[in-house]
């Protein structure tokens, strides 16, 4: 009788969705949205979870900021290029020029004239400026449709000359080799694993080659008893040299003295340089692809470039991105170490309660940047049961363990994030 009862009092779907709040999230999520939230919560009256009249506060809790289930989580990790959370952080000048140009856009339009005009051309104009070296350049959505589209426009049916010392594995198990083989491009290995000497490439070219490929191994080292020719050696060998650079870095950083930069290695000899956008760049996912204005032609002209456009909203990102203020990604690269240990001290002089402790890091860039660079960095470390009821969180934040403690590394969270980090802590025991 008690659970009919209980059942009777559940508030119906139409007087809950009435509810003036519920209403204007209607408008901004949509009602299948906050329809699904309330059917959830009115369950849970039924089980006598809730009481019936808590089912309209817990609809207004359970809904999300938005209507993706993507969350927004603060990275503590010190891992400044986090593949898992969506590698570089945009700037507040991309959002912005992302939310512009959400509607209606003059992204391949002529307003003087009225006439159609070259797509993304101010982005596209951002870039090249950025790497004078380059005498065009070209954009597509990521870094492996940049190796992609140059196999298929200069080594249909060829040989690419590569080293076996590159023959990259990226994440989730794809390889670089056998993307280029997919185009029906052949691979012809040179050299050995740790040893690849200039005659190796040089011996190898020939009629069928199509182009020689130096690929950076962006995320593992090799040591020991090496050998590897520069890009300037490699230069001059009669075809077309591409370098992958894989990072994004367009010019050099002094707190990465050993990563390839897309300026230098143009400036080497490099015909062609591949990169990312969502890397070193600090901007939205891209392939980026610079150097000589005859490639860059042929490759915006093959029939494949249409397929592996990107679309108004990475463009307008990746033009803020270049022109706007320092993207989140060099932020975080720049800072000093001392400005992290006195944010760290304050922090955990705040949070003594919950055991927390100003300690000293190592962060690193990630994503298949710079491998092996360590960057100090500081940390508020906390008792290891943190990090699972911080990822619960709201907004969910993501650390990690060291030796039982669980690490906030301060190198991947902005300074306006403190208080909100502070905060993120003691709700974890309220």
């Amino acid at each position: 009788m008690v659970q009919a009862d209980r059942r009777r009092s559940v508030p119906r779907t139409d007087t809950v969705l009435a509810h003036p709040e519920l209403a204007g999230a209607q408008r901004r999520l949509g009602r299948g949205l906050v329809k699904a939230a309330v059917a959830a919560a009115q369950q849970r009256a039924r089980e006598g979870l809730i009481e019936p009249d808590e089912v309209a506060a817990e609809v207004l809790a359970a809904l999300p900021p938005t209507a993706s289930s993507s969350r927004r989580v603060l990275n503590a990790t010190g891992v400044i290029v986090h593949t898992n959370l969506g590698r570089a952080p945009l700037s507040p000048a991309a959002l912005a020029a992302v939310a512009e140009a959400g509607g209606y856009t003059d992204v391949e339009f002529d307003l003087a004239t009225g006439q159609r005009a070259k797509r993304g051309a101010g982005a596209l104009a951002a870039l090249a400026a950025a790497v004078p070296a380059a005498a065009d350049v070209h954009v597509v959505n990521n870094n492996a449709a940049a190796l992609l589209l140059t196999a298929l426009e200069l080594a249909p049916g060829k040989e690419i000359v590569l080293s076996r010392g590159e023959l990259v594995e990226i994440g989730d198990g794809f390889r670089i080799p056998e993307l280029l083989e997919s185009t029906g491009a052949k691979l012809r290995e040179v050299g050995t694993t740790n040893r690849t000497h200039v005659r190796d490439y040089a011996d190898a070219i020939g009629p069928e080659t199509g182009f020689v490929l130096k690929i950076h191994p962006s995320n593992f080292r090799i040591t020991g008893f090496t050998a590897a020719p520069g890009i300037g050696e490699l230069a001059g060998l009669g075809v077309p040299l591409v370098a992958d650079i894989g990072s994004g870095l367009l010019t050099a950083h002094p707190a990465l003295p050993g990563e390839p930069d897309a300026e230098s290695t143009l400036r080497a000899g490099a015909d062609l340089v591949t990169a990312s956008g969502d890397k070193l760049l600090g901007g939205p996912q891209a392939g980026l692809l610079l150097g000589d204005a005859e490639l860059i032609r042929r490759l915006r002209r093959n029939p494949a470039a249409r397929a592996l456009r990107v679309d108004k909203l990475t463009l307008a990102a990746l033009e803020a991105s270049l022109r706007g203020p320092v993207p989140p990604v060099l932020a975080a690269l720049d800072v000093p170490v001392e400005t992290l240990t006195a944010r760290a001290e304050r922090l955990a002089a705040r949070l003594t309660a919950f055991d927390a402790r100003a300690v000293a890091s190592v962060a690193e860039v990630g994503g298949g940047g710079a491998p092996g660079v360590p960057l100090p960095s500081a940390a508020v470390s906390l008792p290891r049961r943190f990090a699972e009821l911080l990822r619960a969180g709201s907004p969910p934040v993501v650390g990690r363990v060291e030796r039982e403690r669980c690490l906030l590394d301060l190198r991947t969270i902005a300074p306006e994030e403190d208080a909100e980090l502070e905060q993120a802590v003691r709700r974890c025991t309220s």
